[in-house]
């Protein structure tokens, strides 16, 4: 974590599958490694998106754009998505911030709140999961995984 502290993240049965099914390097303690085995840089997963958009436009297609502002998607759109979800189905504010690693309240308020919300989250990153599941059933894309073999 960049904050410098645990950040502890219920994760649903169906993102445990698919964390284990990842290929691992034995020199490397990252689920997610850059090639050599060291942490990804923070700009990895913005290079990758920027790199989908233009092969999209090359092809000749719109690519991934925000629905209001036709701009290419970015990382934090990633995160943004997941706040807005919690929003608009009534998750609390604090446990929505946690969940994106986020300081909830002043540093008074912190000092008494020392819960991370682990087991109220669980719930609601379940929730995140069925949303996620059915947004990807019903929606055109293309399995990178299957692609790639």
């Amino acid at each position: 974590m960049k904050a410098g502290r645990a950040h502890r993240v219920p994760l649903t049965p169906n993102a445990m599958a698919i964390l284990k099914s990842l290929p691992r390097m034995d020199s490397s303690p990252y689920v997610f490694h850059a090639q050599r085995g060291g942490q990804l840089s923070d700009m990895t997963l913005s290079a990758v998106m920027r790199r989908m958009q233009e092969a999209e436009v090359k092809a000749g297609r719109d690519g991934f754009l925000d629905a209001r502002n036709k701009r290419p998607a970015v990382p934090h759109g990633l995160r943004s998505t997941f706040r807005q979800w919690a929003a608009e189905r009534g998750f609390d504010r604090d446990m929505a911030e946690m969940a994106l690693a986020h300081d909830v309240g002043s540093a008074v308020e912190r000092a008494y709140q020392r819960s991370d919300m682990l087991e109220r989250r669980r719930a609601m990153m379940a929730g995140w999961g069925l949303f996620l599941k059915n947004t990807v059933v019903n929606a055109n894309l293309v399995n990178i995984r299957a692609e790639s073999h």
